[in-house]
């Protein structure tokens, strides 16, 4: 095989690899864009090196016209590294600037090219076997010129990306360095004979690897299956290595063996031979053992990407319930059966059932562990998949157990340290405080009734105050019964004093809770009192209760056209004690409607996406866990 055979093999290998990648770049562009500049250059390399190929064979003033549309490449190569660089954290104003003039940089590389065509900026010598090889004209300076200018322009991009960027972006720039250096060594001696160097372009044989190792480097951290992809590949290469080396040795021996026949047989044939029957196997591979696989695990279906949807689906569960509805959607999905999750733990402990299909999983003093029920019917592939996922699935476990731990332990944190600061100073408050208030109400008994009335109406808000301190810092003790929704929050509606303000009720009459009806109500004082407070000096202040039952909760949303809640005090800290933006008020309202709340295992937040400018959503279960027990006593140990 000559060196001109071996150059246009090599460039027609290029040509057929960069479609190839740059078919694969534009499919995968649908998720990440800016591989669509780099799905561009890999075409323009392509029709480049098949320039050469077209060369070659004797066609010269199409292969000449088609090398000299090289400025295309670094063009590409510019777009994409601006786009590749202008993302994440990095936003740069000088590079929105350079991006929004990538179409005069393809205009003035179409107008370069246009040029190189008119004035004939590329000719072609004669080869040591007559065959044609491309050389730049003096006139084409400028082509070559302008070809360097942007790519160092491009080059220049990614090194500032380097500085700028941190983690998977700036490795990824840093191996896209290196595979610039490895294409710098391979294209220089592309241009030595025009430059008059009679020299032969050996390292352009091996631009093959140019095209994969850049397109590699710029993708392997941000899509894992190109990593899998390389893994074979390299795996391939070692291979063919390894042939190369036996049929070497082979080459060597046979003949003193006795192996005449296959001495004679030149060393390039055997090695051809090996590579056609290792390509062969490569492409029976995959498919003979997805057939296997199906032979022996019939109905199985598992890969890489059903199993990153296990994985990230049970990661969102918040608790046990979910994570078992999770559990028992995904694998009955997958084989097309129902499955039950049987979960046995302290923490979650349940009552066994006889499902046709189960997976009881349980917790140990070391670990999680799983036992399949009922599978033994079951085909091999059924039973596979339901193994695979009950590993996953007891690795959930153990997550959520750890998380589920943290907040408890974290919340408790907390309470411990706010009953530590305020259960004294609310002991003392009592008993300092309440003395000396009754002593006030007697006294002002005589004064005349303006003056009396301004005094209890202080007297009052100081005993509030008192009162808030002492329920927020002291233990909560719930007397649980069946309680009525609409009529206790009647009640507190029909006693507060609104001032003028109108109020609606959308609440069924069948609603019913299991509840504390005292603590219950005075959530509901507080939040009423909180809005009136508000809306008092509006003309058309408006406050408004719905509630309505939703999966074994009861939803309840308290709204009011009063002034929305600053952002500053949205979320968490609207919760927290002696956060108030009202006048007068003590800043424990909402502390201890979240406390009473919390000790009926329930949840409240604001909501900042409502159609009214304030509202709270209480949600509450409809059957409390004491329930079944009346008049239980809950003492709150969060």
């Amino acid at each position: 095989m000559t060196l001109s055979l071996m150059f246009e093999v090599a460039m027609l290998v290029t040509s057929v690899c960069g479609v190839l990648v740059a078919v694969w770049l534009l499919w995968r562009a649908r998720k990440q864009s800016d591989l669509q500049a780099l799905a561009g250059f890999a075409i323009m390399m392509a029709i480049w090196c098949f320039g050469h190929v077209v060369l070659f064979q004797g066609y010269e003033q199409i292969g000449i016209h088609i090398i000299l549309a090289n400025p295309f490449m670094p063009t590409f190569f510019l777009h994409f590294a601006i786009r590749f660089v202008n993302s994440g954290s990095v936003k740069e104003p000088m590079l929105e600037r350079l991006y929004q003039a990538v179409p005069w940089f393809y205009l003035t590389s179409f107008a370069v090219v246009l040029q190189s065509w008119w004035i004939g900026a590329g000719d072609a010598i004669s080869t040591l076997d007559t065959r044609s090889f491309f050389i730049f004209t003096e006139a084409g300076t400028w082509n070559l010129a302008y070809t360097v200018l942007i790519g160092m322009l491009a080059h220049g991009v990614l090194l500032f990306g380097w500085y700028r960027h941190s983690g998977n972006k700036k490795r990824s720039i840093l191996a896209m360095f290196g595979v610039g250096a490895w294409g710098l060594l391979l294209a220089t001696s592309f241009v030595f004979p025009s430059f008059g160097i009679s020299w032969f372009p050996y390292p352009m044989l091996l631009l093959p690897t140019y095209l994969l190792l850049l397109v590699y480097a710029v993708v392997r951290y941000q899509i894992l299956s190109v990593n899998a992809f390389a893994n074979r590949a390299l795996l391939w290469v070692a291979m063919m290595l390894v042939i190369l080396c036996v049929i070497a040795v082979i080459s060597v021996v046979s003949g003193r063996i006795g192996l005449q026949a296959l001495a004679n047989v030149p060393s390039w044939q055997l090695w051809l031979y090996s590579l056609f029957i290792l390509v062969v196997a490569a492409v029976i591979y995959q498919p003979l053992s997805r057939l296997v696989s199906r032979l022996i695990y019939p109905g199985a279906s598992l890969n890489e990407a059903v199993l990153d949807t296990w994985s990230t689906q049970l990661k969102e569960a918040q608790d046990w319930p979910q994570l078992i509805a999770i559990g028992e959607r995904l694998l009955s999905l997958q084989i097309r059966r129902s499955v039950a999750i049987q979960l046995k733990s302290s923490a979650y402990p349940v009552k066994e059932q006889n499902d046709a299909l189960a997976i009881r999983v349980s917790r140990s003093d070391s670990d999680w562990h799983f036992v399949l029920i009922g599978w033994e019917d079951a085909s091999p592939g059924m039973r596979l998949t339901a193994e695979v996922f009950a590993s996953l699935f007891s690795t959930s476990c153990g997550l959520l157990e750890r998380s589920l731990a943290l907040a408890v332990a974290e919340r408790k944190r907390m309470d411990e340290q706010h009953l530590v600061e305020l259960g004294s100073l609310s002991a003392a408050m009592a008993h300092e405080l309440r003395n000396p208030l009754n002593i006030i109400s007697m006294a002002a008994y005589d004064a005349p009734a303006e003056t009396r009335q301004h005094i209890q109406t202080q007297l009052k808000r100081a005993d509030r105050l008192v009162s808030d301190m002492l329920v927020y810092s002291g233990g909560l003790t719930l007397q649980v019964v069946a309680t009525p929704l609409r009529s206790l929050i009647a009640s507190i509606l029909a006693q507060a004093q609104l001032e003028g303000v109108a109020f609606e009720l959308d609440i069924d009459e069948t609603i019913e809770l299991d509840a504390d009806p005292q603590r219950l109500q005075q959530v509901f004082i507080n939040l009423i009192d909180n809005a009136v407070s508000f809306l008092r000096n509006m003309p058309d202040g408006k406050l408004s209760i719905e509630a309505k039952e939703q999966d074994q909760q009861i939803v309840i949303q308290v709204h009011n056209n009063g002034p929305a809640i600053d952002s500053s005090l949205q979320g968490e800290a609207l919760f927290q004690p002696f956060v108030t933006k009202r006048a007068g008020g003590s800043g424990l309202g909402l502390a201890i409607v979240r406390r009473i709340v919390d000790a009926h295992d329930g949840k409240i937040r604001h909501l900042s996406d409502s159609a009214w400018p304030v509202t709270f959503e209480l949600i509450l279960p409809r059957h409390f866990s004491g329930a079944a027990i009346s008049n239980r006593e809950f003492h709150d140990t969060k």
